[in-house]
């Protein structure tokens, strides 16, 4: 395993790196809030196509050469140090990696290469209750004859109020709580009986509850054997929780250099504030955690690209150590600047409320501890 970039993927996160410092700064953040934009941004979406950013671990033909996980990784570090609000993480992360460990021919063939033109994006429609709990579903789908009637209510489904399809969860044989029985499904966003209720989230980058009332989808809609969904969704979820991660390290990043520069420059009865030394301990403490967790994504990331059999445990260490850093950095970040850490014309309120939001999507730091524990036996 190797924690050192090939010369592709270090160009790749130099580009990743300018395009969002260039385009996706936090100036464009508060531009598309004020305008009510909820993190919908066409113009971003083309930009990112055309950048070839949606298909970063799609082959161009089968067994050729990916920037892998790895690859996409520096792309989430880099859109996390700005908040930038794309539809990278849902696409061409959680719904790319569906259709490749789950899906049929058909269904690679007709939507791998509109998720890497950015000419198609998703969402995945998983959680029913205020907390992560990817087994608790509810949501049923009965074969109806020619397929499924899926009826239930999928809530705080990040990018749903902008994608052009859904990938539910449903439950086609069992209870709530089982881990057998679920089933993937393919849904147009505007099929009948789908409703989307678009939410105004904290962080800006919004986010949807999902109805489905009577929605019909044929056979070939289905990812993967039915019943059988949690085989493909456990690798999809650490996947997700690995990106998620990435992307958090950059935001942890970003609001910690903003810090350390104010620390650097702020003065206080006559002395720059960065010379206290209750300080200085505390952005030490900043910094240790911020190489720790930099060194639990590298892994992660390099583990899922080499198909690693510890995928789990690593994705839970890396989502909970990047949590517990953001919640600390963030928090730091807003309080060491002081009365103006409070205001919307400084950034670190961005950073604190971007945070509470990434803490909780894909399973928080004390779900992914408690995982972690499980998975090793303790």
């Amino acid at each position: 395993m190797s924690f050192v970039l090939t010369e592709d993927q270090e160009m790749l996160r130099e580009t990743a790196t300018a395009f969002a410092r260039d385009e996706l700064s936090i100036t464009h953040l508060r531009a598309l809030r004020d305008a009510g934009a909820n993190g919908k941004d066409a113009k971003t979406r083309q930009k990112l196509a055309e950048l070839g950013f949606f298909g970063v671990i799609i082959p161009d033909e089968p067994g050729a050469e990916t920037f892998g996980l790895t690859g996409l990784g520096q792309i989430l570090e880099a859109q996390g140090a700005t908040l930038a609000a794309t539809p990278l993480l849902q696409t061409a992360l959680i719904a790319a990696s569906a259709l490749q460990l789950g899906g049929s021919p058909a269904q690679q063939a007709e939507w791998l290469p509109k998720i890497a033109g950015g000419e198609t994006t998703f969402a995945l429609a998983l959680d029913e209750t205020a907390h992560f709990a990817p087994y608790n579903v509810s949501t049923e789908a009965e074969r109806n004859g020619q397929g499924y009637t899926i009826n239930g209510l999928k809530k705080y489904v990040p990018d749903a109020h902008h994608a052009d399809m859904l990938i539910v969860v449903a439950r086609t044989f069992g209870e709530s709580g089982d881990r057998h029985g679920l089933s993937l499904f393919l849904v147009p966003r505007d099929a009948k009986g789908v409703t989307i209720t678009e939410l105004k989230t904290v962080d800006s980058h919004g986010a949807a509850h999902v109805t489905l009332e009577n929605v019909n989808v044929a056979e070939s809609a289905l990812i993967g054997p039915a019943d059988q969904g949690a085989d493909i969704l456990d690798p999809v979820l650490d996947r997700a929780a690995i990106g998620l991660a990435a992307e958090m390290l950059g935001s942890a990043q970003a609001a910690f250099d903003m810090t350390l520069e104010y620390l650097n420059n702020r003065k206080q009865f006559g002395q720059l504030i960065g010379s206290f030394q209750s300080m200085q301990h505390r952005a030490a403490k900043m910094f240790i955690d911020l190489e720790m967790t930099r060194s639990c994504v590298a892994s992660a990331l390099a583990a899922a690209d080499d198909g690693k059999s510890d995928l789990a445990e690593l994705a839970s260490l890396a989502k909970a150590l990047a949590s517990e850093l953001v919640h600390l950095v963030s928090n730091e970040c807003v309080q060491m600047h002081g009365g103006i850490g409070m205001t919307d014309v400084a950034d670190p309120g961005f950073y604190m409320k971007r945070a509470r939001v990434q803490e909780a999507l894909y399973g928080s730091a004390s779900w992914h501890r408690d995982r972690y524990a499980r998975l090793n036996g303790f």
